[in-house]
């Protein structure tokens, strides 16, 4: 199974002439277009249905109407930046259940942001040589099997990747140099030490864990999971199921790493993070919609979810030779998906059914990991199910036989 920063690596390489944009998926998010301009048609862009997921090349997820009104409040009005991050922060950490917490512009500037922090603390001369490590700690452990493709989001404060596998490994690893250990939450079973036992061995060494759980809610449960766990940082992305802005993202985690954090980070000059910008808007829409997030029915959220899944899954497999099941990701994007595959897939057939279904009428964006193909439903308006469904039984009649 392609993880979804595999994915993301692979999607966006994908010619723009293809077109994208983003349907939502739960009743009641997004909103209607007011009359007036069609921008993307002014630029000629072609919107889509998505059936892939919340991938940032596909512009993750559209923003619920309670992110927009908060957007739309902060636009208007003039605050002090840093007096706004301490009280969305503050407001964040009570309701995620963790010392501290920030608005990132991103979950891999809150990687960027979370190990400069470790790395200076609240000296501001180290906060300002960074990425020069002259006076600092210069590696981060990371287990082989974790490495992944925003790593640079770390390697961007100058530090050197060491890998391990083991736990006597990693035990043999840390030393006079060791500034962090890194944790890919994607990754967890992959990897031969688990999160429960990673965190341990940080708190062991007294070494800081970062864990990268980017694309890891839902479950909601999730939130405060990994700091419950012991891990001193956790990043998350703030446009994926949390459906906020797509340039935003959070960082939990201890007080005192949050507050050194927060000193690479804008409106503070000369940083290593100055170009991770989060704007007043940001973090409003970024708070309304974690508020939103933790008030959904997310059992019944999952219950629709399946339901759309079982129409997509029905239709498809009503093709003979065509077989659909129902599977969720044990870890990210931990929703109900849709794997199609059917007799004689090869990845050069399911790579053309993917082009068909983006190219044809309505234009649907789904994706294959090697010759099956993959639907996601969850960024579905609602309805969109039965559309998907209905045209993939086209593609998948009209080339079966002869791919």
């Amino acid at each position: 199974m392609a993880s979804r920063r595999r994915f993301l690596e692979g999607v966006s390489l994908l010619p723009l002439a293809s077109g994208f944009s983003m349907p939502a998926a739960v009743k009641g998010a997004g909103r209607t277009a007011k009359a007036g301009r069609d921008y993307f048609k002014e630029l000629g862009i072609r919107p889509f249905i998505n059936a892939a997921g919340t991938y940032t090349a596909m512009t993750a997820s559209l923003m619920a109407p309670e992110v927009m009104d908060a957007i739309e409040y902060a636009s208007r009005q003039f605050v002090m930046l840093d007096e706004l991050h301490d009280r969305v922060g503050e407001r964040l950490a009570t309701l995620l259940r963790s010392e501290a917490a920030m608005v990132t512009a991103g979950a891999a500037s809150a990687l960027t942001l979370g190990t400069a922090g470790v790395l200076t603390g609240t000296d501001r001369e180290k906060i300002a040589a960074l990425p020069d490590l002259t006076r600092m700690k210069s590696e981060v452990i990371i287990q082989k099997a974790h490495r992944f493709g925003y790593e640079h989001a770390v390697r961007n404060c100058g530090v050197k990747l060491v890998e391990v596998e083991t736990a006597d490994d990693l035990d043999r690893a840390v030393g006079a140099q060791t500034a962090m250990m890194l944790f890919y939450n994607n990754n967890n079973k992959e990897g031969r030490i688990p999160d429960e036992e990673f965190a341990r061995l940080g708190r062991k060494h007294g070494v800081p864990t970062l864990n990268d759980a980017a694309a890891d809610v839902p479950p909601v449960e999730n939130f405060w999971k990994y700091t419950a766990m012991g891990f001193d940082l956790v990043a998350f992305s703030g446009g994926k199921g949390i459906r906020g802005p797509q340039s935003a993202g959070l960082l939990l985690g201890k007080k005192d790493l949050i507050a050194a954090a927060r000193l690479s980070a804008p409106p503070n000059g000369n940083t290593v993070g100055r170009g991770m910008k989060v704007n007043k808007e940001e973090m409003l829409g970024m708070l309304a919609a974690v508020e939103r997030f933790l008030a959904l029915d997310h059992a019944s959220e999952g219950r629709e979810y399946a339901r759309r899944a079982d129409v997509v899954a029905r239709s498809a497999s009503a093709v003979p030779g065509v077989k659909a099941d129902v599977f969720v990701p044990e870890v990210a994007n931990h929703v109900p998906h849709v794997r199609i595959s059917w007799d004689g897939a090869t990845e050069a057939a399911a790579a053309a059914a993917v082009t068909a279904m983006r190219d044809g009428e309505p234009s649907i964006a789904i994706r294959n990991e090697k010759d099956t193909l993959v639907v996601g439903v969850w960024m579905m308006r609602p309805g969109e199910e039965a559309t998907v469904g209905r045209r993939l039984r086209e593609v998948l009649e009209r080339r079966r036989p002869t791919v």
